[in-house]
């Protein structure tokens, strides 16, 4: 206040306010990652649904394998997307945090690219098998025939081979798993969720390229942090997988 004499305008002396600190922004939001007791609850519930598939395809008489490889691929994409769906119910309930999040275009394009890849470097290893071992035998022959067996054949091998597979897969080996180990080290997700990814798949011809696809699709979550360009590496092999047959059936009609 101005004292009672001598006061103006010209000699009160305004002290600037002070600035009000803006306050601090809030930390970015880390999505938890999955863990033990996802891997556990993922795995469990797998091998539940895979047992209970396995049950069914035996019960398919063997001249019905056009059927039996439809059923077979409904199994893998069903135990998948379950898996998934009980260890994202458990704890964490952030999408984010199992790699379902938006990603580049030029991820998906390389990952399409790298699936096609895969599909010829399993054309390279079969024949080496076959020469080496002198085994013909095809443990996806049952695939094979569904993927030939006609137009209806064709479309359901396609939504549940080279779409739904690839999707419940991805989510169960890569966005559990995968995530879950990388708590010890990048190279414990890629390597591990590899290895069991291919395990999974059985001792035969198909271990080595089931490893490559796994390994492939997790470098690319570690490297975007998104399950996409995994999914498209997987979609693209398989779904070159069921159009070669195809092809070939039409070609020898």
């Amino acid at each position: 206040p101005c004292p009672r004499s001598g006061c103006s305008l010209s000699n009160v002396h305004l002290s600037p306010a002070p600035a009000t600190a803006l306050p601090d922004a809030p930390p970015a939001r880390t999505a938890k990652r999955p863990g033990r007791p996802e891997i556990a609850a993922a795995a469990v519930t797998y091998a539940v649904l895979v047992a209970a598939g396995i049950a069914l395809i035996v019960s398919i008489p063997d001249e019905q394998a056009v059927a039996r490889g439809i059923v077979s691929y409904a199994v893998s994409a069903l135990a998948g997307l379950g898996a998934f769906g009980i260890a994202f119910a458990l704890r964490v309930r952030d999408l984010g945090a199992f790699g379902l999040r938006r990603v580049a275009g030029k991820w998906l394009l390389l990952g399409a690219g790298l699936g096609a890849g895969a599909y010829l470097l399993n054309i390279v290893v079969a024949i080496a098998y076959v020469q080496i071992s002198g085994d013909t035998s095809n443990p996806q022959g049952d695939y094979r025939a569904a993927a030939s067996g006609g137009a209806l054949s064709f479309a359901l091998t396609i939504l549940f081979g080279a779409v739904a597979t690839p999707i419940g897969e991805e989510l169960a080996f890569r966005g559990v798993l995968a995530n879950a180990l990388g708590r010890y080290g990048p190279w414990a997700g890629v390597i591990g969720s590899s290895a069991i990814f291919a395990l999974v798949h059985g001792m035969n011809i198909i271990l080595p390229i089931a490893f490559v696809v796994g390994a492939t699709s997790a470098l690319l979550l570690r490297r975007t942090g998104s399950v996409w360009p995994g999914v498209c590496v997987h979609a693209v092999n398989n779904g070159m997988s069921v159009l070669a047959p195809a092809l070939l059936a039409l070609s020898a009609a």
